[in-house]
Order: structure tokens, then C-alpha cells, then sequence
């Protein structure tokens, strides 16, 4: 019996039935120890669940163990930056991008999820996440990063904007950063922040000053919505500002200080537009539809498709494509390119005209 060869723990984890499956063709290694392990595979980056936490009502926190390929990848991670996660939800690939709130060099992988209204990986993973849980990882991506050798430094964070920015704080201060900062956070109401123990404890910390603030109930440091006498409370004249949240948020952070560092993960407002009468071809799939004025993302969806995609924002590049021929306009930027055999994110891309993607 092939069971015979495995020891007692692998033998009580595999059936004879799923064993003799996968070895009735030829296929490589990862096939076999896929069948005792999800996270045993050679050629993607996986990460197991180990541990599961609920901070908020709205939110989910998970530590993440990454596979030899996972912590190679995440081996590069550096503060504020994101990696895309996969999940099968009903049989189908879904992949999202969440920023770590794990401090540089750090084995394992934190992440907290917010639910959002119609977010179906954040609400998979709120309700069925579990230890044992097995998710894809990618590599850490994105220009949000920390410069450690800012001397003064101001975080400011909204709702689940915090994850990139503790990162950075984590990073400092595990990094033995003697130099001042301040985070601001500001969240609906206290129940609404995540980590605010740990935030406590760091603010008892020299050189750290924590503040919160509070937009429809509870009793914070700072009262209401983001004002210019907030940031000038927590750290006048910062040498570096890094913020993250809603658009609202960054957009009156950058009023006071215009060379703050950025990001923010709420998709952008878009409408669609006029349809261009135009023929969108995707070529690989060999299916062709005419532009009704969505993004090319959701035309390819709307016939059936399923291209992979991360944010859904033009931020992870999660959907980058080739596009062969064709004018088309990115409408987070309003940049309208005709270049050819040029790659584009089809989910903030629309046609305008007849355009070819490679899909």
C-alpha cells in the first residue's frame, strides 16, 4: 500500500483514496505534497493561517505563516508597502491587495481586514478565516515605503489606513529610531481602532506621541475631521510626512504639508462614461463586445471572463494586461495613451474606440 511509505502524521492526513488520485498520472512534486499540505508547493507563494483575532466589530486580524517561496518573497518587504492575497471563494480565484502590519523583518505576516460593504474576499475571510487556513501571497509591492533617517516624523492614518502606517512605527521603533514621532488616527469611534492598546503603550514610549481623533462619537485627543491644528499639536515642523486613509483624509493632510508621502485604498469615484461606439477585442480569449463606457475589467467580466485582478483600484497591477493596438484612458489619471504594445490595468482603463487586449 502507498500509505504504508508515509509516516504515522502524514499517514493520518492523507487518504489512500486522494494519495493513489494523485499518483495515477505523471505530474510533479507539489501534486503529491499538496495533497497533505496547501502550503507544500514549490512554485507559488502560499501562507498558512496560525492565528485568528476580532478588534473590531468591522475588522479581522490574521497571522499568516508563509511557505519557503512566501518568506523569500516577504523577505523584501519593506514598511507601508502592500502584497496581494489570494483566496478560492465557491470554486473561483479571488485576489486582493493588504498592506502587512508587521515591522520589517519580521518571519510571519499580520494583516488586519476591514469589511467593507460588498467586499467579498474581506467578508470571506471575516466570517470563514480560521487557523489551518490556507491563502496565496505575492510579493510586496508599492512606493508608500518609510525612510528611516527622517529624524522627525509624523504617521496619519483613518479607518484601515492603519496598517501601513503602524507598520512604519513598528519598523522605527524596532529599529531603535531615537528620533521624534507622532501618529494620528482617526477612526468613527473608539470601538472602530484597531490596535489602540498597543498605540497606548507606544505613546508611554520617549519621543512618541499618539493621538486620536474621533469623527461621529466617543472622546478622542483631537475632535472632528482632520485640521490643520491637529498636525501642528502632534509634531510641529516634521521632517517627513506619510499619510493613509480615505481620499478626504489625504487630501487635507497634503493642503499642510504638499510633499507628504501618500496612499489611499478606497477605490476611485467613477462613473462610466459615453460609450465610444468602438469594438473591444480580447484577443487571447478570442471574444469580441462593444464598448458600453466601463472599464475593460468589467466589460471582460460582463462576457464571462475571469481575468485576474487585485484592488480593483490601479494600485496592486494585480490586472496589468498588453494592450496591442488602440486609445485608451486610465480614469484615475486622465492620461489617454494610443501607444502600441503598451501594458495597462484594465480596471481603471476604459476603450476609446477599438481597442485589442491581450486576454
Amino acid at each position: 500500500m502507498f500509505t504504508e511509505m508515509l509516516s504515522p502524521r502524514l499517514k493520518a492526513r492523507v487518504s489512500e483514496s486522494s494519495l493513489l488520485k494523485v499518483l495515477s498520472w505523471p505530474q510533479g512534486v507539489d501534486s503529491f505534497t499538496e495533497v497533505a499540505d496547501r502550503s507544500w508547493t514549490q512554485h507559488e507563494g502560499r501562507a498558512t493561517v496560525t492565528a485568528v483575532r476580532w478588534q473590531t466589530p468591522r475588522s479581522v486580524t490574521l497571522t499568516l505563516r508563509p511557505n519557503a517561496l512566501g518568506a523569500q518573497l516577504f523577505a523584501d518587504f519593506r514598511a507601508g508597502q502592500h502584497i496581494n492575497v489570494a483566496v478560492e471563494i465557491d470554486g473561483r480565484r479571488h485576489t486582493r491587495c493588504y498592506s502587512p502590519v508587521a515591522a520589517e523583518g519580521s518571519a510571519l505576516i499580520e494583516l488586519t481586514i476591514g469589511r467593507h460593504d460588498g467586499g467579498l474576499v474581506s467578508d470571506h475571510l471575516y466570517r470563514h478565516a480560521r487557523p489551518g487556513t490556507v491563502v496565496g501571497i505575492g510579493a510586496p509591492a508599492g512606493d508608500f515605503v518609510l525612510d528611516p533617517t527622517d529624524a522627525r516624523i509624523l504617521l496619519v492614518s483613518g479607518g484601515s489606513g492603519i496598517t501601513p502606517v503602524l507598520s512604519m512605527l513598528r519598523t522605527l521603533r524596532a529599529g531603535g529610531h531615537t528620533g521624534e514621532v507622532a501618529f494620528v488616527h482617526y477612526a468613527r469611534t473608539p470601538e472602530d481602532v484597531a490596535y489602540a492598546a498597543e498605540l497606548r503603550e507606544l505613546a508611554a514610549a520617549e519621543h512618541t506621541t499618539v493621538l486620536f481623533g474621533y469623527t461621529r462619537s466617543g472622546a478622542g485627543e483631537l475632535s472632528g475631521h482632520l485640521r490643520a491644528e491637529h498636525l501642528a499639536t502632534a509634531l510641529a515642523d516634521p521632517d517627513a510626512v506619510y499619510v493613509c486613509g480615505p481620499a478626504a483624509l489625504v487630501d487635507a493632510v497634503r493642503e499642510v504639508h504638499p510633499e507628504a508621502r501618500s496612499e489611499s485604498f478606497v477605490p476611485p469615484a467613477f462613473r462610466p462614461g459615453a460609450a465610444s461606439g468602438g469594438l473591444v477585442s480580447f484577443a487571447g480569449s478570442e471574444v469580441f463586445v462593444e464598448d458600453d463606457g466601463k472599464t475593460l475589467l468589467e466589460q471582460a467580466e460582463n462576457v464571462g471572463l475571469t481575468p485576474e485582478f487585485g484592488c480593483r483600484m490601479g494600485i496592486c497591477h494585480g490586472c496589468t494586461r498588453l494592450k496591442s493596438s488602440g486609445v485608451v484612458k486610465n480614469v484615475t489619471t486622465g492620461v489617454v495613451s494610443s501607444a502600441e504594445e503598451e501594458e495597462i490595468q484594465i480596471c481603471v482603463t476604459v476603450p476609446c474606440g477599438d481597442v485589442v487586449v491581450e486576454l
